[in-house]
């Protein structure tokens, strides 16, 4: 790879590497590695970063939907309905939980779940509703919990992708009952491998997580549950006690590198998402174009790394099949059109001019 590449991404601790290192050796040198006082800080300090109550460490953002659905008693004969443009994790998690899952199409400007489509596709068996704030760009929370209301439907909020997001200047993650996080090392918070969370304000339910993720027990050799582990572990909780604290700066330094993006493009043979809410915190930058190959080609050319967030919509997953899922024509076409450019905390000012010209000198496509 030549040294003029621009990544899509760059993982390797940058401002944060002392105090990452630093966190490491706590915990070794401490010697205690699962549930111990790292991850109780940690959960602690989440809590209040994100306004969502309680925190419960789990081992990944779909442990944490999976969880907080059988937490709520979401299981089998339950339908929940949620997006059919996400990682396919969002769904999994309601088939791990023993639930249906049931794809409500897409807003086709904010690319989040549409309210109108999920209350077409409420039944007597629908549980729940899992809206996802893809690419950290909030989904229509107010119009969707005026659904939950009117249906006596649970909302459990998909914030993988969102730490920090606000939606109409109102935290994300406290719309719902719950909401799950992951800190997968290439979210907006991630760690140095896998791990997630769930945020509640309902203290039963966190007691009921809390249990979920330890095999069941409620105290030591006594199970009342039947349930897996999932826990959060000792280094991962400390590194991401490191990172917590420049989360803010990283998520201006993202709405910087999107500002600059959207300056940029606006002549760009490109459809650029809208930002229809200033509490998009930019997980990825996706554009549109219908010409793909094509696009990521002479990109590639340009030395420029682009990648496909997500190339095929849930419902079309063969996983899926079972649930008959009905068509979701808007998330089968922008599928087809995304690109994601590059976008983290570390990319150079020099490295987001490049990737503009690259965007701009591409060949023109059909209209959009």
């Amino acid at each position: 790879m030549s040294d003029t590449t621009v990544r899509w991404v760059d993982l390797r601790p940058r401002d944060d590497a002392k105090a990452v290192e630093a966190a490491i050796r706590r915990v070794i040198e401490a010697g205690w590695f699962v549930l111990g006082p790292e991850g109780d800080a940690f959960e602690t300090e989440f809590a209040e970063a994100t306004n969502g109550g309680q925190t419960v460490g789990v081992a990944s953002g779909t442990d944490a939907l999976t969880l907080t659905l059988r937490a709520l008693g979401i299981g089998t004969g339950d339908e929940v309905i949620t997006t059919a443009l996400s990682a396919v994790y969002s769904a999994q998690a309601i088939v791990m939980a023993g639930a249906r899952p049931v794809f409500a199409d897409i807003d086709p400007d904010r690319l989040t779940l549409d309210p109108a489509a999920v209350e077409a596709l409420v039944g007597p068996s629908t549980a729940a509703i899992i809206p996802v704030h893809l690419y950290g760009q909030p989904a229509d929370l107010p119009a969707l919990a005026k659904v939950a209301d009117r249906h006596g439907l649970a909302i459990v909020e998909d914030c993988c992708q969102a730490h920090l997001a606000t939606c109409c200047e109102t935290p994300v993650g406290t719309a719902g009952v719950a909401a799950a996080y992951s800190f997968y090392p290439t979210k907006n918070l991630g760690a140095l491998g896998d791990g997630g969370a769930v945020t509640t304000r309902d203290s039963q339910l966190e007691a009921r997580l809390r249990r979920l993720r330890n095999g069941g027990q409620t105290e030591r050799n006594q199970h009342t549950d039947s349930s897996a582990h999932s826990r959060l572990d000792e280094i991962q909780a400390a590194i991401l006690r490191a990172r917590l604290p420049l989360l803010p700066s990283w998520t201006a330094r993202r709405r910087t590198i999107a500002a600059q993006y959207r300056d940029g493009l606006t002549n760009a043979p490109v459809l650029v998402p809208a930002t229809l809410d200033t509490g998009h915190v930019y997980h990825l930058f996706p554009i549109r174009t219908t010409g793909r190959d094509a696009f990521q080609e002479h990109l590639r050319n340009l030395a420029v790394e682009t990648l496909v967030h997500y190339p095929v919509p849930i419902p079309a997953q063969p996983a899926f099949a079972f649930a008959n899922p009905a068509p979701c024509p808007i998330a089968t076409t922008v599928c087809n059109e995304l690109v994601s450019l590059p976008l983290y905390p570390g990319l150079r000012d020099t490295e987001v001019a490049q990737v503009i010209e690259a965007v701009c000198t591409a060949p023109a496509t059909g209209s959009l």
